[in-house]
Parts: C-alpha cells; sequence; structure tokens
C-alpha cells in the first residue's frame, strides 16, 4: 500500500494536542502519520491489521 489517504483526521480526543497521530483511509487499509511532518512519510496497516491494533488499544494492552 503506497497510496496517498484522500483525507487525514485526528482523534477527537488529541485536540489540545500540538503534534499528533493522524488516520487516513485507504482502498486495503489505512495511513498513519504524525501531524507535525504533515509532508513526510506515513505508515500503512491493512484492515485487519488496524482492526486488531485498535481492538488491543480499547483492551488497554497499552495501558502503563
Amino acid at each position: 500500500m503506497t497510496a496517498n489517504p484522500a483525507g487525514w483526521r485526528a482523534s477527537s480526543r488529541s485536540q489540545n494536542v500540538s503534534s499528533r497521530l493522524e488516520v487516513g483511509p485507504l482502498r486495503t487499509g489505512v495511513a498513519v502519520r504524525d501531524s507535525a511532518l504533515q509532508e513526510g512519510d506515513h505508515i500503512t496497516a491493512s484492515a485487519e491489521q488496524w482492526r486488531l491494533f485498535v481492538a488491543a488499544v480499547k483492551a488497554g494492552r497499552f495501558d502503563r
């Protein structure tokens, strides 16, 4: 997946942060970038990888 997403969005929970992750939809998954580096590279994940990541976040697997 090397295409650029049509539109980027950030979590509504990160509105008061100067640098945050943004997610953009792709035909076969998503792209993720740092909002401070909008002209830089992004990483991609398949739809299944993204679903598993979101499920892990919701389950608290990354909580400290």
